[in-house]
């Protein structure tokens, strides 16, 4: 009797912890929403951009659809139209409204979609607390996707308001409180030598990881150094100075005709005033820091740096090798994600052991976005949440200045297009030993 009832007061306490965690994330992202004017809410500057609404609408969307409606009898749907409005990808589970047509929803209102969420909230903080062990079963590892599915939005919430709000010729900025960044000189370049030999990566053990993340694996490296920091605003800048936007020798030849199309000269959100360099912040226009990491380049004019610098792009499992050898921690202090309040990359503060493999700017590699040895696709809709996008995508290691702390590890793989800009993304230089 005494051990049924200690086991049942750890069950209770541990659904208040999974409660009190809900709660913090969802909460996270109202508060991202707090410096927003409503007519904020609704903008779209291009279809990779999705207007806030949306995706306040959408992380809802996904508790509702894949939790509440199949585990939570007495559940009313909130409004029947909402499936289709804001299932962003899901084809398996229905039709998604177009994704480059989202800014056309002026309604449902911003009101109507709060409203929403808290009906969710609700209903989910209901279920956690009362549902039976047999569904809970069910339950748990879809709201702990869901709840890290929330913080990836939270993340592109900054991004597409940055873009949204660099088109505006008042260059808005969306928190004038933000913390300053520490105005210092860039550490000297060194490297992180690597040996040649056998290693493992990818997720393995307690915690939550994607399905894109397993099975770890070995993967032979050969011999090869990781930079101890990112490339700086100033440091690009000599290649840009050194004619790097006219010289097709040092791109792809889908970079430079990206180039040319898109009329590039320099990094997204740079502006040339007089004889300065700007850049356009989440705190509004402010001077280049050239100790800074360069920030919103595509992973042409990554690789294209790198072939400038006679150096190459790190490979993904080059990268984590490096993070496991130095024991780079996520959570260690002064790291600068999103957290850290700063919402913009910072100068590298230390010599020595790699620095800035977490936070700052998301770190383009050399590898193509492809499944691991071993991956399989989970059954039903939530399949399609990593797996069907392994086409035509690069990696990205290592998290920017706006993903949570709690969200980032060693193992994580983002993933975009090559010639995609308007995420926090950087560069790290890899050469062969």
């Amino acid at each position: 009797m005494a051990e049924a009832q200690s086991a049942a007061r750890r069950a209770v306490a541990e659904r208040e912890d999974v409660a009190r965690h809900y709660r913090k994330v969802r909460q996270a992202t109202e508060a991202l929403c707090e410096p927003l004017a409503t007519e904020d809410y609704g903008l779209q500057t291009m279809p990779d951009v999705s207007p806030v609404k949306w995706h306040i609408a959408h992380t809802s969307w996904f508790f509702e659809t894949f939790i509440l409606l199949p585990n939570l009898r007495t559940y009313p749907v909130f409004d029947p139209a909402f499936d289709h409005l804001f299932n962003s990808y899901y084809l398996t589970h229905g039709t998604p409204f177009l994704r480059a047509q989202r800014g056309f929803l002026s309604r449902p209102t911003v009101a109507r979609v709060q409203d929403y969420r808290r009906a969710v909230d609700d209903a989910m903080l209901a279920l956690i607390a009362h549902a039976d062990s047999t569904t809970w079963r069910r339950v748990e590892p879809l709201l702990e996707l869901g709840l890290n599915h929330e913080q990836q939005h939270q993340e592109l919430i900054l991004t597409d308001l940055k873009h949204a709000f660099a088109h505006n010729p008042l260059w808005p900025a969306y928190r004038s409180d933000l913390r300053s960044p520490p105005l210092r000189d860039a550490p000297p370049q060194g490297w992180c030598e690597l040996a040649d030999g056998l290693i493992e990566c990818g997720h393995a053990g307690p915690g939550f990881a994607y399905d894109n993340e397993q099975p770890r694996h070995r993967v032979w490296l050969g011999a090869c150094a990781i930079a101890q920091r990112p490339v700086t605003n100033a440091e690009y800048l000599e290649f840009i100075d050194d004619g790097g936007y006219r010289e097709p020798r040092w791109w792809l030849s889908e970079g430079w005709s990206t180039l040319l199309d898109e009329g590039w000269r320099s990094p997204l959100y740079w502006q040339r005033r007089d004889d300065e360099w700007w850049q356009f912040t989440l705190g509004g226009m402010r001077p280049l820091d050239p100790a800074a990491p360069v920030c919103h380049v595509s992973h042409f004019e990554a690789d294209a740096f790198a072939a400038w610098a006679g150096q190459r792009l790190p490979r993904e499992a080059e990268w984590e090798a490096c993070a496991q050898q130095v024991g780079a921690d996520p959570r260690a202090a002064g790291t600068n994600l999103r957290d850290a309040d700063h919402l913009q990359p910072v100068a590298a503060a230390a010599v020595g052991a790699p620095n800035q493999l977490f936070g700052d700017v998301w770190e383009w590699t050399a590898s193509p976005y492809i499944a691991y040895p071993g991956f399989r696709r989970p059954d039903g809709p939530v399949g399609e949440y990593n797996g069907k996008f392994m086409s035509g995508q690069l990696v990205l290691r290592g998290g920017s200045c706006a993903t949570p702390a709690d969200h980032i590890r060693a193992s994580y793989r983002n993933f975009f297009h090559p010639g995609d800009r308007w995420q926090f993304s950087g560069i790290r230089l890899a050469e062969d030993r």
